[in-house]
């Protein structure tokens, strides 16, 4: 949850490093001058949307830092950037209890066939507990791209 009167200073911050009054920052990020007087003021909270124009509109704004005041602003070369890409968070452990699953989204890794079995094996008792059939399954590549896999029956 993002602490509002934080991220208040730190619109205050951005402001006056850009030299910029309320009006244009409204303006250049295409937002309505009201919105904006009612986020300064506390009375709303920002959206997804204002927090993305942000980011976009002024490339020296690390997404991090703006929601949670972590790292630096300016941000620097070397600083590391979050959520420059939606990475996946699963952990095949957590779903399929009991085998040490291969990690699917690591690139590189070779999954031998007796773990890919034991896998296979894990998956089909507990869809058969579950009484459910797989549908689709779908692979996300480091590129953006996918391939989706749907079942013959």
């Amino acid at each position: 949850m993002v602490n509002a009167e934080d991220f208040i200073k730190r619109l205050e911050i951005l402001l006056d490093y850009y030299s910029l009054s309320a009006s244009l920052f409204a303006d250049k990020l295409g937002v309505q001058r009201s919105g904006l007087s009612h986020l300064m003021s506390g009375r709303n909270k920002p959206s997804l949307d204002f927090v993305m124009k942000i980011v976009e509109n002024f490339p020296e704004v690390d997404l991090y830092w703006l929601l949670a005041g972590v790292g630096e602003f300016p941000k620097t070369e070397n600083q590391p950037h979050f959520f420059t890409r939606p990475t996946p968070a699963v952990n095949t452990n957590d779903v399929i209890k009991g085998t040490d699953a291969p990690d699917l989204f690591s690139v590189g890794k070779e999954v031998t066939e007796s773990k890919s079995n034991a896998v296979d094996a894990n998956l089909n008792s507990v869809l058969a507990a579950d009484n459910k059939d797989i549908e689709r399954i779908v692979i996300f590549y480091s590129n953006g791209s996918f391939k989706s896999y749907t079942s013959g029956h």
